[in-house]
């Protein structure tokens, strides 16, 4: 067990930052493996490598310091007194010191998160557990923001010439250029990126299918609410107001989003469709055919395109036997507005998921007679406290840009055991509505490694459910239960089951998910962008990374950014930092 105060944490923080520098300045490899644990961890966002990338192991890790650093490429290492203190906490049921600190490259300014643990092979002197460093800002290339903000001047002095509004309306309109960069979807993902971009001065555009900005949350099911809490999901440059609710509407967030887009100045074209672009080896650029809302196309030439169409955008309906019998109505959860057209009238869901349990839960308010057929276990946990758990870090104090910074820094090997001890409990605080699941023949599982709900998220995009109230009717045998494996075959009037009973439907919801990325990369960008690229989301081999997500891929210019509301504002930014090298010859495309 870890002792001492927070001068204690200082000082060996202190001395761990200098022995490093000094390691590296000499360099001395040796002297650096000696810093680290047998089976350390070093996350690299940017400052190093130009890369997201972990690298695990003491040995691994003087291998990969000694190809990315050299060259007094890196200094001024030291603790961040403007961020969170360096003190003692536990990570992933470890006790560890954990610091913030700053360093300098000779690319620009740099942070990091550095956790200290004993080595008990070597009279407990403390050892690096984890190394994070990520890239800041790119000197010369700071954002827009702060203290570098424009003046404004000429839009006040200069009364001959066009004023900020006409200024705003030419750069929306692209009428004698085309955008650097291409952002394809305007929700969280595509917006983060776009302002971010904005603020390292990239000419950049966003294009959206659908007719307002937040229509992707406004013409949801009308019961939709965030199942995480406020203060995790703002957006980079402007958090949430302090007054909103701690689980926000759709509606809302839709407002939100419409709202942020005008205020951070993004160049936005809704109604307009992405219809698939080809690269020119030759150029370097992409050709673009956009569809426009006035049924005019237009051809654009941008470096980069960013997919920000989510997780996954294509929806996947399964091959159910007798589905093409069924002779009431057939629609996937993402058509599903609400239920009231339903009332009195039998309806089935196939699907078990968060969708799927918020769209029986508002059948069933209005009177519709619904059963749930499970296809797989789904982990179900109540919405508070459990599945809070993972975000009790942005409720204990540091500012929103520390948390970020320290989650960032969890190597996801890491944040596994940190889930997994989250995972057992969730099993305590939830063993009534668990049990009392299992008694009505509810499958549940948590993971096949017992990782929970987020670990099922970045692997597969779903497979839970955050109780807020429709397990209780499922329990109480309100909403009726039935297990794919029980039916024989869908009919005209529902589903015949194996008993030789009819289970009777008039709607038939398929809350299956989604397909991956990569069958939406294939339909726009051809077969051979596709197998470029590769798989789309989910871990690479090693576990260490999502693939694909945030870097550079197999295919110059093309990025992807997707996730939650903490995953784009955090993300975006090393997104952003990396077209910005590219736009200014640091790194290549590739």
């Amino acid at each position: 067990m870890l002792e001492g105060t927070d001068e204690f944490a200082l000082e060996a923080v202190t001395q761990w930052l200098a022995a490093f520098e000094t390691a590296l300045s000499r360099p001395n490899f040796e002297a650096a493996e000696l810093l680290f644990h047998a089976d350390g961890y070093w996350r690299d966002l940017l400052a190093f490598t130009w890369r997201i990338q972990t690298v695990r192991g003491g040995d691994n890790i003087v291998a990969a310091l000694k190809t990315h650093t050299g060259n007094g490429q890196a200094g001024h290492f030291q603790i961040d007194l403007g961020r969170t203190a360096p003190r003692i906490v536990t990570r992933a049921g470890t006790e560890t010191i954990e610091a913030i600190f700053s360093f300098e490259t000779a690319t620009g300014l740099a942070n990091g998160i550095l956790r200290l643990t004993p080595d008990e092979d070597e009279g407990h002197g403390l050892k690096a557990w984890s190394l994070m460093t990520a890239l800041e800002e790119l000197r010369g290339f700071e954002e827009t923001v702060g203290s570098t903000r424009p003046t404004g001047e000429v839009w006040s002095r200069d009364f001959r010439g066009p004023n900020w509004l006409d200024g705003r309306q030419a750069a929306i309109a692209y009428i004698d250029r085309d955008p650097e960069v291409l952002v394809v979807g305007g929700g969280q993902a595509g917006l983060s990126i776009a302002a971010r971009l904005t603020q390292l001065n990239v000419d950049t555009l966003i294009v959206d299918r659908e007719q307002r900005i937040g229509d992707n949350w406004r013409n949801r099911y009308h019961a939709l609410v965030l199942h995480n809490q406020v203060h995790v999901n703002h957006l980079p440059y402007m958090p949430f107001p302090p007054n909103w609710p701690t689980y926000i509407p759709k509606d809302k967030i839709a407002g939100w989003l419409e709202s942020y887009a005008e205020n951070m100045e993004l160049n936005c074209w809704t109604g307009t469709e992405f219809s698939g672009a080809t690269w020119d080896t030759d150029t370097a650029r992409w050709s673009v055919t956009l569809n426009l809302p006035d049924g005019k196309s237009r051809e654009m030439h941008p470096r980069h395109i960013v997919m920000a169409t989510g997780v996954s955008g294509i929806p996947s309906l399964p091959d159910l036997p007798g589905l093409e019998s069924f002779s009431g109505r057939i629609m996937h959860s993402s058509e599903y507005d609400e239920g009231s057209d339903w009332t009195g009238r039998n309806v089935l869901i196939v699907g078990t998921g968060n969708s799927a349990h918020d769209i029986a839960q508002d059948l069933h308010a209005q009177n519709a007679h619904v059963t749930m057929v499970q296809r797989s276990p789904t982990m179900i946990l109540n919405v508070e406290p459990s599945a809070q758990l993972p975000y009790a870090l942005y409720s204990e104090g540091p500012p929103l840009a520390d948390c970020d910074l320290i989650t960032t820094s969890m190597p996801f090997q890491v944040m596994r055991k940190s889930h997994q001890v989250i995972t057992e409990q969730i099993k305590i605080l939830d063993k009534d509505l668990l049990d009392n699941l299992s008694r009505v023949g509810f499958k549940t599982d948590f993971g096949w490694d017992q990782s929970g709900w987020q670990f099922k998220y970045l692997e597969r995009g779903g497979g839970y459910y955050f109780n807020i109230g429709c397990s209780y009717l499922i329990i109480n045998g309100q909403i009726g239960l039935a297990q794919l494996s029980d039916i024989d075959t869908l009919v005209a009037d529902g589903a015949r089951m194996v008993s030789g009973d009819t289970l009777p439907a008039d709607l038939i919801v398929l809350a299956t998910g989604y397909k991956g990325q990569e069958v939406l990369v294939r339909q726009l960008f051809g077969e051979n962008v596709a197998d470029r690229v590769g798989p789309i989301w989910g871990f690479d081999e090693e576990q260490h990374e999502l693939r694909n997500m945030f870097v550079r891929t197999g295919q110059p210019g093309l990025w992807f950014i997707a996730g939650s509301f903490a995953q784009c504002r955090i993300y975006s930014k090393y997104l952003g930092l990396q077209i910005k090298a590219c736009e200014e010859g640091l790194i290549p495309l590739i």
